[in-house]
């Protein structure tokens, strides 16, 4: 933990638009809110029932799934979801496969549609979570990939976001080698260094299109 802590201590005074300018902060703070706010009313209000009856008629535990994830500045927080998997101890360290067992069969849906990320609008109203931005890993995960990859932990430096520029671009599910990770993270990084309104606008556009085109990966 201390190796990578250390590496994001030395490059938070990188050339980031989101460091150093609280006026764009708040312009992205503002931005997180009023998406997630319309979207809590206008189509969490009567979704999240629906879901939650679903999972209950379907599977044993809770309806909501919460697991310790990196946040901004490496702080771990809990991040929601739709619970897809039985009840398992392999969850915070081995990811879901193609025909993982684990998962459930109102699961496989939610989690091919993303639909088990919703209640991540939460996590972004206690300002835990941003709309857009690198998507967080389990703090295991993180362990093993900051070993592979030099400044992974700067990801960190922004708020974790319910999606990002890489799963706007196909990169959703499983990582499955070192270059699975690496062009995440390349990709991660080029968003840190050049956010804007309008990057953020795009990225969700992009997102909706690779739900509906690209989502082979999401299992």
């Amino acid at each position: 933990m201390d190796r990578t802590f250390t590496k994001i201590e030395t490059l938070t005074a990188a050339n980031a638009p989101l460091f150093n300018d609280s006026s764009k902060i708040i312009m992205k703070r503002v931005f997180d809110v009023t998406l997630s706010l319309l979207t809590l009313v206008l189509v969490c209000s009567w979704l999240f029932p629906l879901i939650g009856l679903a999972i209950k008629l379907t599977s044993k535990g809770p309806v909501l799934f919460r697991q310790l994830r990196h946040g901004k500045d490496n702080v771990p927080f809990y991040c929601l979801k739709f619970r897809t998997m039985i009840d398992n101890k392999e969850a915070d360290f081995l990811q879901a496969s193609k025909d993982d067992k684990r998962v459930t069969a109102v699961g496989r849906f939610l989690r091919r549609t993303s639909l088990d990320e919703l209640p991540q609008i939460i996590n972004v109203l206690k300002g835990e979570m941003s709309i857009v931005g690198p998507r967080p890993h389990t703090l295991p995960m993180n362990e093993v990939f900051a070993q592979e990859i030099d400044n992974f932990m700067f990801r960190h430096a922004v708020k974790p976001g319910i999606t990002g520029l890489a799963q706007a671009k196909g990169y959703r599910g499983e990582t499955k080698d070192f270059y699975d990770i690496h062009s995440r993270y390349k990709l991660d990084m080029f968003y840190v260094r050049n956010w804007c309104i309008y990057f953020d606008s795009k990225i969700i556009l992009e997102t909706i299109y690779s739900l509906w085109f690209r989502n082979d990966r999401a299992y």
